[in-house]
């Protein structure tokens, strides 16, 4: 790979990165809003942001990073993106504790909560699954990790475009779009969809 496709590919990723954040840094709903709850909502940016570099991280889409160093990277944003969400869901707990009950009942109005509370769960699941790696067949754990990520990536990009908050229009679809296309991508290359084929004995 060349340099320039290099920094083309990173250049690329650092935009779809950086511009939502910077976006909803400089969106006027801030201020009206508790220091913790503008936390909360920044904590659930950065998670998105991070659930694009995963899939990037796992099939080795970024240049200059080496199978072994890739997967480190992939298993420290997995921890980094594990604390976001508990950062974003237990600051939206402190700001308002009935609405963080009601969505974590499945029992809250709003649709956005659901897709939410559902990601959350999954990325808790994918954590506990990658723990338990070494315990599990390969088949095994590939396909529920596959899984288990695709649910999250997809319910995620639900929550965010449902949301209408400090997150821009263009740059919030253009991050999740990317997210999903991303994970489909390393999915297939992965060839995930095989593993549900039973072996020939």
């Amino acid at each position: 790979m060349t340099a320039r496709r290099a920094m083309l590919i990173w250049g690329g990723v650092a935009t779809a990165v950086i511009a939502p954040l910077a976006v909803a840094a400089t969106s006027p709903l801030l201020a009206w809003r508790e220091p913790v709850y503008i936390a909360a909502g920044f904590a659930g940016v950065v998670a998105m942001a991070l659930m694009l570099l995963q899939p990037l991280l796992a099939g080795g889409y970024l240049p200059g990073l080496g199978a072994r160093r890739g997967r480190w990277v992939h298993r420290v944003t997995g921890v980094a993106l594990v604390v976001a969400v508990i950062g974003h869901v237990v600051g939206l707990w402190i700001t308002s504790p009935p609405d963080a009950i009601d969505a974590l009942l499945l029992r809250s109005p709003t649709p956005f909560a659901l897709w939410g509370v559902i990601a959350m769960w999954g990325v808790f699941a994918a954590a506990l699954l990658a723990l338990m790696r070494a315990r599990l067949r390969p088949r095994i754990w590939r396909l529920g990790h596959g899984c288990i990520v695709a649910l999250v990536v997809v319910t995620s990009a639900a929550h965010a475009l449902l949301i209408e908050g400090t997150m821009g229009t263009m740059t919030k679809a253009a991050l999740c779009i990317l997210a999903v296309v991303a994970t489909a991508k390393v999915l297939s290359d992965l060839r995930i969809w095989r593993l549900f084929r039973p072996r020939r004995t």
